[in-house]
């Protein structure tokens, strides 16, 4: 049998699914070169993705957290079939570089890149797609930049539109803004290269987060789509990545 890559949290319920997956796979066999089988929730999905980014590695999920929309539910009589039948989706993640004082850091994001402010005061930003502005100056709690994969999670709590894992784009959404107060953000190309600029990095300092990952005290901020980067999600047929998120479209205009 070819040799699979089991990894999960540290929790009691992700240690008692491992120990029933090695059952099963004493007695069932399970050949898909370069698999690595990730038990845990979305937040440890991300962690392993990004430790594993250079592998080319196939990521099938199980979800022993709370909402688990990277993963598949644990089916223990149905694993191996499930597994076996399950279909690729290719993500590309945003690339985060934070420039700071003195420093630049690099950063990658496979939901979003969330801009917030670090004091009691609302951030001052502009934001730019390229040379052209998309706005001079917004005032606000921060700004969220989404990739389709992650536009039903925190960019979703903002009421940042939902995006297809087809579109193509990439959403940008403010988060509190006060000025202008009903600017509704933007939808862009993910060919674009957004830059954001802390208009008063001494009097408003602001953090930047690519996924669970804080920079703080950043005065400038580039975010593009890095394509050369591809994280390779095996999900279940009947329950792939895409029926998710349709399935959180049609809650959001219903609700």
């Amino acid at each position: 049998m070819t040799k699979i890559l089991i990894i999960s949290d540290k929790n009691s319920k992700s240690n008692k699914i491992k120990k029933t997956i090695f059952n099963i796979f004493k007695t069932e066999k399970l050949n898909i070169p370069r698999l690595i089988i990730v038990i845990g929730g979305d937040g440890f999905m991300l962690q392993t993705l990004k430790k594993y980014k250079k592998s080319n590695k196939l990521f099938y999920g199980i979800n022993s957290g709370n909402y688990g929309f990277l993963m598949n539910k644990f089916t223990k009589k149905n694993l191996v079939k499930n597994i076996t039948k399950s279909k690729i989706t290719p993500i590309s993640p945003l690339e985060m570089i934070v420039q700071q004082k003195k420093r630049k850091i690099k950063c990658l994001a496979i939901n979003e890149v969330s801009i917030l402010r670090q004091s009691r005061q609302a951030a001052n930003l502009s934001i730019k797609n390229g040379r052209q502005f998309i706005i001079k100056r917004l005032v606000s709690d921060g700004v969220l930049i989404s990739t389709p994969a992650g536009s039903t999670a925190y960019n979703l709590s903002v009421h940042g539109p939902i995006l297809s894992l087809d579109s193509k784009k990439i959403s940008i959404a403010p988060i509190s803004a006060f000025r202008p107060r009903r600017w509704p953000g933007k939808i862009v190309s993910e060919k674009s290269k957004i830059s954001i600029k802390n208009l008063n990095s001494l009097k408003r300092p602001v953090s930047a987060v690519a996924d669970n990952v804080e920079i703080r005290n950043a005065i400038k901020i580039d975010v593009k789509v890095q394509n050369k980067v591809k994280f390779k999600l095996l999900y279940d047929n009947s329950k792939s990545l895409q029926k998710k998120i349709k399935l959180e479209q049609l809650i959001k205009e219903t609700s």
